[in-house]
C-alpha cells in the first residue's frame, strides 16, 4: 500500500472534535429567558459557564459547558 495513501488512512481514523458554540440569544431561547437574563447569569450565578469572546462583539458560550451545568443543577 502507498505510505501516503496509508498516512492519509490513519488521520482519517482520528477521532474529530468539534465544539459548539452558542450566542446569548440562542441560550435564552434553550431556557425560556430573556438576553438580558443570560448576562446576569453569566455575572451573578458562579456556576454558570463562562462566555468566550471570540472576537469584539462576537461572545459565545460553549454548548458542552452548558450542558454541563444543566447537568449539575
Amino acid at each position: 500500500m502507498n505510505t501516503h495513501l496509508n498516512s492519509n488512512i490513519q488521520q482519517a481514523k482520528k477521532p474529530i472534535v468539534t465544539s459548539h458554540f452558542l450566542s446569548d440569544t440562542q441560550i435564552a431561547q434553550r431556557y425560556g429567558v430573556s438576553r438580558q437574563t443570560v448576562w446576569r447569569w453569566a455575572s451573578t450565578d458562579g456556576t454558570f459557564p463562562t462566555p468566550i469572546k471570540l472576537s469584539p462583539g462576537c461572545t459565545r458560550w460553549n454548548l458542552t459547558d452548558l450542558e454541563n451545568w444543566e447537568a449539575a443543577k
